[in-house]
């Protein structure tokens, strides 16, 4: 199985080398004007430029964004027939990966995905008289564009911004300054290895609190590599969880229908009308396609249908910003449910296999235990060699205990199966 839960991801090496060429002339195969971007990594060149010349092989013909957000890549594939992102993410420097748009910003559905997976052994290559063209597109403007027309943070604001050092440092400060917010920016030069951490985990950020209070700012934002996520800190530089996020988000823009994953907090459920899906934007974006909207996940994607069915960090960064220029975000926040949500991991190469092993039907979309006071997930992760746990309880005590014994059943399985 090629694709994860967002994608496909690997170690750079020369398996990932050879697949690129073959997946750029598997979609070239049926989709015969592409757009490519990437993120900033050190192997985007030489990924890109594979990828590329499998399209060209097909005949399709190649519309090269260079640097940009996955956000940006799937927005801009509403002028082509697919789009496509080098890219692995959050994932440390040495992988890299792809992640392949519809024309509407969905990610390829899991149908899309298998008939890729089946071309990628057998692709199809043109003669050298009927090779596609290549040209190079500003892709970052229409999507700047787009958002500005829709949201519009208040003039004069401060925000902090932490761009990671990522993709989302070719538009999000940019975009931020042209609305007028004044941005204390953060990691904001492109480069190749991460200065922190690319995923935007609360611990990855312990600097931005206490320099959201200093230079008084009314939130502070954070992305990861590729900037389809977006975290968000209170004007108090308190980390806003996920779901609370999601909460906001639904309150404000008045959509009580939401879409989200089986790894979010009961507390959605409390606010709004709820359908739950296996962990991975992409499965929140299909689901929208037929309901819903609004969507998102804990670990900080959310997908607005009316703007685009990929998960856009730039756009929920800046109608985030809106809000906060509007609303007290801490006290908002203040008066949302709560419960104690407790993650932890454990590193394994044996995660599919034990997750067969304890009846889940797929690993990557995990085992649910869920009772009256709270539930517990057991899920093989779709891009790291790990399987997560997560617990929810209505007290801390119970989410403990929960987690406690997800951990046990996970540690029997792996015993079972190594």
């Amino acid at each position: 199985m090629l694709f994860g839960s967002s994608g496909i991801r690997m170690t750079y090496g020369r398996t990932l080398l050879d697949l690129s060429l073959s997946v750029g002339a598997s979609v070239g195969t049926d989709r015969k004007r592409v757009v490519i971007g990437s993120d900033t990594r050190s192997t985007r060149h030489i990924l890109t430029e594979s990828i590329t010349s499998g399209l060209l092989c097909t005949g399709a013909d190649v519309i090269s964004g260079g640097v940009a957000p996955t956000p940006t890549v799937a927005y801009a594939a509403r002028n082509a027939d697919a789009g496509c992102m080098v890219t692995a993410s959050h994932n440390p420097e040495d992988y890299n990966g792809i992640k392949l748009f519809n024309p509407n910003g969905s990610p390829y559905t899991l149908a899309e995905q298998s008939r890729i997976e089946e071309m990628v052994h057998n692709p199809i290559w043109n003669g050298w008289d009927q090779i596609g063209t290549r040209i190079d597109a500003d892709i970052i403007t229409p999507h700047r564009d787009a958002i500005l027309s829709s949201i519009s943070p208040k003039s004069g604001m401060t925000v902090v911004l932490d761009c990671g050092g990522g993709a989302g440092t070719a538009i999000t400060p940019g975009l931020l300054s042209d609305a007028g917010v004044r941005t204390v920016t953060l990691n904001g030069d492109p480069t190749s290895t991460f200065p922190r951490p690319s995923e935007p985990l609360p611990e990855n950020l312990s600097y931005m609190p206490a320099i959201i209070r200093k230079s008084g700012a009314a939130c502070g934002v954070a992305h990861d590599g590729d900037a389809d996520r977006c975290v968000t800190f209170d004007n108090r530089g308190r980390f806003i969880a996920g779901e609370h996020l999601l909460i906001l988000f639904s309150r404000y823009l008045d959509l009580h229908e939401v879409v989200t994953t089986v790894d979010a907090s009961m507390a959605i459920e409390e606010v709004a009308t709820v359908h739950r899906t296996p962990v991975g934007d992409s499965y929140v974006s299909e689901e929208l396609l037929t309901w819903g909207g609004i969507g998102g996940e804990p670990s900080g994607s959310w997908i607005f249908p009316s703007h685009s069915f990929c998960a856009d960090g730039i756009y929920a960064a800046a109608l985030f910003c809106e809000i906060a220029g509007e609303w007290d975000v801490a006290e908002e926040i203040d008066q949302m449910p709560k419960y104690p949500i407790l993650r932890s991991s454990i590193p394994t190469p044996h995660g599919q296999a034990a997750l067969s092993h304890l009846g889940a039907e797929k690993p990557t979309d995990g085992l649910r235990i869920a009772g009256e006071d709270g539930w517990y997930l057991i899920r093989a992760s779709g891009t790291e060699p790990k399987v997560r746990v997560t617990a929810e309880g209505r007290t801390k005590e119970i989410a403990s205990a929960l987690l406690a014994e997800g951990e046990s059943r996970l540690k029997a399985a792996i015993r079972e199966v190594s």
